[in-house]
């Protein structure tokens, strides 16, 4: 119950955003939403020593069973670590806001925004059923793209939120595609239930694709390359979104979904080649890419590609030992798995602060510009502490906790050539040479932040606003962040025992002790191994590099514009508006006639055509009943009155023959002892007949058309093609007997659904899921309309594009 109130409660808490904005606006709106997550944190907390004793809640709620699909929330160690950071994390992001965002800012919308994303996070971690998970993992999409666009003024904010939406969701669509495979190899949308049928799963020959797909909406989500692109644009939101989606929660989605499918694809050469080698490249392009950056944002935007490029490596190397089998010589290897669950938390806590840190520089200098800054230690001295244990830690540098994990993720490298499985004997190599050379380019850009930024001379010609250190509030969040990449460091096994040892059990349930898996955790081991002479390389060679940058960063000018990845997603981008406004001008020509020509041309090329290919249309008249006289009379009435509308000179008449036709189908539904759609037919009508005589005095005068007769001629074709299909298709339907009927299922409407009303019965039951559709659409086809009435605009309003 309490796991699944933790998804509801953000969303409950948005919907009441607008009254509390209302009701109380000479208080800052955040210090009533930061009882949220801070509320969320401490329950979820309380569950964290049962989650160790390896405890899991499931809880299932019934949505649409017939399909397997439930609302099942399923609280494990895996879960419960990113649970922690979503609400964590959120609270002390909510807190930094307070004291960032001026109330000003339509704060209204922006903790509408973030609880919105908050509570579909929490769906995604906490979510069993895949329909479920991917119904929330798509509202992080949209709340993300609200919360980057959030100044809508600025064209770089739209922009970037546009590109992170496409990006995204394109991924996110391959992912149900890939979901709906592992359904139909397997039966069930359960997580849970697919893990225990692994075998029959494994053997499907929808494995391998489905795989793809999952991985393909992971590494949009989580920023990999080449799906990385939408990151640094990302950067357009406020410091605190970036710190809170894009440091700690967002791009941790699709790190969350290759950790929680492990135990499914892990083991297969595809995975382990495909997780680890997009990851490893990731970390390079990443941290090679962020020593060229000038703005801050943008350098840890590519830090935290490279960042989330270590840890999806690491989930990759990990992966190997579910193909090797529990083993007391194959332990080792689960020891990726462990630094990568590590490092995802520790990220979590230096890269929030780096940001915040940013954001406080940012909020106090008015720039950005590694360029335009330097000298602000003195004047900016509990800043300059949190850039540099940030930093430190980014880098892997004791004290901190950043460094017990990359010291892992070093050792699992090193690990992994040992193997002789998926062609590592050959290949494995790669993994170490490429993140130690990642991590020197991680060492290098670190120092950057903390020199560029803080040593040096001061500009103060060059800044926006005269340097001062932030005000305490803005400084307790990142504060509380460093205190635990200090603390981690310290105490690191109490993390291992009580959060990470739970989660290992989750991605290695078949596996029989987690406690093997969990290793000890220590910034010493008594001797200098492989991964500590790999980090005085490191050290020594990223010093190098540093004091030499003004001499080989020219380099990063080699490489022409024109085919990066940014410039190739705009050409795209580009071309494609351009020749979709190329096409639509050439058929929306405002001719109404046309637009008409264009549909049943369509529509007789695809009716009358498969009707012929299929060779369905044929006609028995014998099973008929007889026509009746009146029935003549009837059609006789109905054909003069749509001819005679053709040769109308006034409206008037156009409206009454049409009125003629409409009452004339209400006859025939008499006739026809449907007397329910015969008084349809007469109340829709009537009121459109009424509308017509209404509205048509205010019209201009018929002009008669001039056009040609070819054009006539061919307009009449078409109309008489149109309703020969129409009655062709309709005259087949009667005797067409190669299916049975499902007029006998609806018969028994009764015993079924309750309705004595057949027509009823299938509206509101039948098809319920289609009848609520259509209310929900003219529910925001009305929203809409009175939005539209209610909305004047302000003077001065205008769409600044140059900002």
């Amino acid at each position: 119950m309490i796991v699944a109130f933790s998804i509801m409660l953000p969303f409950i808490a948005a919907a009441l955003i607008p009254f509390i904005y209302r009701r109380f606006k000479n208080i800052h709106l955040g210090w009533f939403v930061l009882v949220v997550p801070a509320v969320l944190f401490t329950l979820l907390a309380s569950y964290i020593p049962r989650i160790a004793n390896g405890e899991t809640f499931v809880k299932t709620y019934e949505w649409i069973p017939t399909f397997g699909i439930n609302i099942t929330t399923y609280l494990d160690g895996l879960s419960m670590i990113f649970s922690l950071l979503i609400t964590g994390v959120g609270s002390l992001v909510i807190l930094y806001s307070i004291f960032y965002l001026s109330t000003k800012e339509s704060l209204h919308h922006f903790y509408c925004y973030l609880l919105l994303f908050m509570g579909a996070m929490l769906g995604v971690v906490l979510s069993d059923n895949l329909m479920v998970l991917y119904v929330f993992w798509e509202l992080t999409s949209v709340s993300s793209f609200l919360l980057i666009a959030f100044w809508h003024h600025r064209k770089a904010s739209r922009a970037g939120a546009r590109k992170a939406m496409i990006i995204t969701v394109s991924g996110g669509v391959a992912m149900l595609a890939g979901f709906l495979m592992l359904y139909v190899a397997s039966g069930t949308f359960s997580i849970r239930e697919i893990i225990a049928n692994l075998e029959v799963v494994q053997a499907s020959a929808l494995f391998v694709p489905a795989m793809l797909l999952v991985l393909l909406g992971a590494f949009t989500k989580s920023a990999q390359f080449p799906f990385h692109i939408w990151l640094p644009d990302a950067m357009e939101a406020p410091t605190p979104v970036s710190a809170y989606l894009h440091s700690a929660t967002m791009v941790k989605a699709g790190i969350y979904l290759v950790a929680r499918t492990t135990p499914i694809f892990g083991g297969h050469e595809v995975w382990f080649w495909t997780v680890s080698g997009v990851g490893i490249l990731t970390l390079f392009w990443g941290s090679f890419n962020a020593v060229k950056q000038f703005d801050l944002k943008a350098l840890l935007a590519y830090s935290t590609i490279s960042q989330l490029g270590l840890i999806m490596s690491l989930f990759g190397l990990g992966s190997a030992a579910l193909h090797l089998g529990y083993a007391s010589d194959t332990v080792i290897y689960t020891q990726a798995t462990f630094a990568a669950l590590f490092h995802l938390i520790n990220h979590s806590t230096f890269k929030g602060a780096l940001f915040m840190m940013v954001g406080i520089v940012d909020h106090e200098v008015g720039t950005r510009d590694i360029r335009r800054l330097g000298g602000l230690m003195a004047l900016m001295p509990f800043t300059f502490t949190i850039a540099v244990i940030g930093s430190f830690s980014m880098a892997g540098l004791p004290p901190f906790n950043g460094f017990l994990s990359k010291e892992m993720f070093f050792a699992a490298t090193v690990n992994i050539m040992q193997l002789n499985i998926f062609s590592l004997d050959n290949f494995g190599l790669i993994f170490p040479v490429v993140a130690w050379i990642a991590s020197i380019f991680t060492f290098v850009y670190c120092a950057i932040i903390v020199m560029r930024t803080f040593f040096g001379k001061i500009q103060p010609d060059r800044l926006e606003k005269p340097p001062h250190e932030a005000p305490i509030g803005m400084l307790i969040s990142p504060y509380i962040l460093i205190t635990f990449v200090v603390g981690i460091f310290i105490f690191p096994n109490v993390l291992g025992h009580y959060i990470l040892q739970p989660a290992m059990a989750s991605i290695y349930p078949m596996f029989p002790s987690s406690e093997e898996l969990t290793p000890h955790i220590a910034a010493w081991h008594g001797y200098i191994n492989t991964e500590l002479w790999m980090t005085f390389g490191v050290i020594v060679f990223g010093i190098l590099l540093y004091r030499t940058l003004k001499k080989w960063r020219p380099m990063y000018q080699i490489f022409p514009q024109k085919y990066t990845f940014n410039a190739i997603y705009e050409r795209i981008i580009g071309s494609g508006e351009s020749y979709s406004s190329r096409i639509t001008n050439r058929y929306m020509n405002g001719h109404l006639s046309y637009y008409f020509i264009y549909i049943y041309v369509f529509f007789i090329a695809v009716l009358a055509g498969y009707a012929l290919y299929a060779d369905v249309l044929s006609w028995d008249p014998s099973k008929d009943s007889a026509i009746e006289p009146y029935e003549l009379i009837l059609v006789f009435v109905m054909v003069f009155a749509a001819g005679a509308i053709l040769f109308a000179k006034q409206r008037i008449t156009v409206v009454l023959l049409n009125g003629v036709l409409g009452y004339s189908v209400a006859f025939f539904f008499v006739v026809f002892r449907a007397p329910d759609l015969a008084l349809t037919q007469l109340v829709v009508e009537s009121i459109t007949t009424a509308l017509f005589l209404l509205a048509f005095k205010y019209l201009p005068k018929i002009q008669p058309e001039k056009v040609s007769n070819s054009i006539k001629i061919t307009k009449a074709m078409i109309s008489i093609a149109v309703g020969a299909t129409v009655t062709l298709i309709g005259l087949a339907v009667m005797n067409y007997d190669k299916f049975e009927p499902i007029s006998a299922y609806f018969e028994d409407a009764y015993n079924l659904a309750g309705g004595k009303n057949i027509v009823n019965t299938i509206l509101g039951d039948f098809r319920a899921f289609d009848t609520m559709l259509e209310v929900v659409v003219l529910f925001i086809a009305g929203l809409g309309v009175y939005t539209l009435i209610k909305l004047k605009a302000k003077k001065g309003d205008t769409d600044v594009e140059s900002k």
